[in-house]
């Protein structure tokens, strides 16, 4: 046999994408100790930690107004399947951190979905898992956006409606104002 035909089948390896998002990115300068552009191995048993505690997390954000561990990141394996996921736990007392459309206080935790967008404050991550087969580590790659992520949407507002009331202009067909009928007229 060669060495090709001897060699360990190469696993690929689920990588988490994360494009940041700060307005004052520039002049503040909170994501000079990321390393973007880079994949990063973090081993399966070890949990991925942002905040601003450089002694505790290995993901760093230099702002005062960061919590010292402000979300933490659990790789797993769901049970009976091979399936890996990333759990996202808020570790800030004083931040809710909202990861999609879900909002999370201190200590609550869901799964990460496989694209997503997470934030807190004015920080905006997108957030995006390439499935991969490794039990041993996953990667992280990290990127800087120099746009907002999430944009906001200028939509028409609706009109208030009554609390005890419907308001006709939902149903256009009808008239502006109620009309009453006997219950014997047909």
């Amino acid at each position: 046999m060669t060495s090709f035909e001897e060699s360990e089948t190469e696993e690929t390896v689920t990588c988490l994408h994360m494009t940041f998002y700060h307005p004052c990115q520039k002049d503040k300068m909170m994501f000079r100790c990321l390393n973007f552009h880079r994949r990063e191995q973090v081993r399966a048993d070890e949990m991925a930690k942002f905040g601003r505690d450089s002694n505790v997390c290995h993901y760093n954000l230099m702002d005062t107004r960061v919590s010292r561990i402000q979300f933490s990141l659990q790789f797993y394996r769901r049970l009976n399947s091979s399936e890996f996921c990333f759990e996202i736990k808020n570790m800030s007392k004083k931040t809710k951190l909202i990861v999609g459309q879900t909002e999370l206080g201190y200590l609550n935790k869901i799964d990460l979905p496989w694209k997503c967008i997470i934030c807190f404050g004015d920080y905006q991550i997108l957030a995006e898992v390439q499935e991969g087969e490794s039990m041993d580590y996953f990667e992280t790659d990290l990127r800087l956006a120099e746009e907002p992520i999430v944009q906001e949407r200028c939509q028409p507002s609706l009109p208030p409606i009554p609390e005890n009331c419907i308001s006709s202009s939902l149903f256009p067909s009808q008239g502006n104002s109620p009309m009453e009928t006997d219950e014997n007229e047909s």
